[in-house]
């Protein structure tokens, strides 16, 4: 089975990473890290502990690199391709249903807005029960899937019988072709995947007052599931978005920010290579958490993507 649970030796970025004498030195005490699928407790390193002492649990195998790698990591990494040639081999078995493309726009730098109509597949939409969920999308005639993270909330595919996304277009991939197709154009959807963010495990509000979010790139995309799916954030008294791209050309869902924002959650944009007119955080969003505004560690939540 695919392992759920990856400890890596070295802590994580934001915590390797010296930040100013300002800013916090260590992760808040009681921190819980949620990935997609994933509540975790996030362990907080002391003065003294060194990178042998330290273990982080990670769900997302792709941001270590290979000298983080000991021989209980390779094992798993042996699992894991296992497990991906099982899956290759599983394509066949994967019960597809075909839906027509009701809207296909860029709406940032490489970044496209897709929809895609279910509204004659009650049941695949009613499948949609949770913020973080994702399925497999395919094109005809082409073999490889494309795995992709459902932007819209459950209600809307519900109420509206369509799902949308926010894709990558990528130089030679599945996701380039999708971004290249038409309004009308049909495409081929799996089941809906994934056991989605365990909202329910930060409730209730009072008790998880602190919710920070961090994604980057289209990994913002589960996260407007996640905001507009709501998670009780007018209950809360801090609820932060921190949103990191490479300049507002490449940042989506601006037009949301507002709504966003009035739901409770405070949006914060991040820009690692902003222009000379930009006035606002600039860098990676994790050192941006750690120099803004202190927080409690108790009840303080963190949820990454991207």
């Amino acid at each position: 089975t695919f392992p759920r649970l990856f400890t890596a030796p070295p802590p994580p970025p934001f915590a390797r990473r010296r930040p100013p004498p300002s800013c916090p030195k260590y992760l808040p005490n009681q921190s819980l890290i949620m990935s997609a699928n994933l509540l975790l407790p996030l362990p907080v390193p002391s003065p003294a502990a060194t990178h042998a002492q330290l273990s982080f649990p990670m769900s997302i195998l792709r941001r270590l690199g290979p000298r983080h790698l000991t021989s209980s990591h390779l094992l798993h990494r042996r699992h894991l391709s296992s497990f991906a040639a099982a899956a290759v081999a599983r394509q066949d078995t994967v019960a597809w249903t075909q839906a027509p493309l009701s809207e296909i726009e860029p709406v940032a730098e490489s970044l496209f807005h897709v929809s895609i109509d279910v509204s004659d597949h009650p049941d695949l939409a009613a499948s949609h029960t949770l913020p973080g969920q994702y399925l497999q999308l395919r094109i005809p005639e082409v073999d490889k899937p494309s795995f992709l993270a459902i932007a819209s909330p459950p209600s809307f595919a519900a109420s509206r019988g369509a799902f949308e996304f926010l894709v990558k277009s990528i130089a030679g991939s599945t996701a380039e072709l999708l971004c290249a197709l038409k309004r009308g154009n049909v495409v081929e959807l799996s089941h809906v995947m994934g056991k989605g963010f365990g909202i329910d495990q930060i409730e209730p509000p009072e008790k998880y007052p602190t919710v920070l979010i961090f994604a980057t790139g289209s990994g913002i995309s589960p996260i407007r599931s996640l905001i507009e799916s709501g998670f009780c954030a007018k209950q809360r008294s801090d609820v932060r978005l921190y949103y990191g791209a490479r300049n507002l050309k490449r940042m989506a869902y601006q037009d949301r920010f507002k709504d966003w924002e009035s739901s409770g959650v405070t949006i914060v944009p991040v820009l690692s290579q902003p222009d000379n007119s930009w006035s606002g955080e600039a860098g990676y969003v994790q050192v941006s958490c750690m120099c803004s505004s202190p927080f409690s560690g108790i009840g303080c939540l963190l949820i990454w993507y991207g």
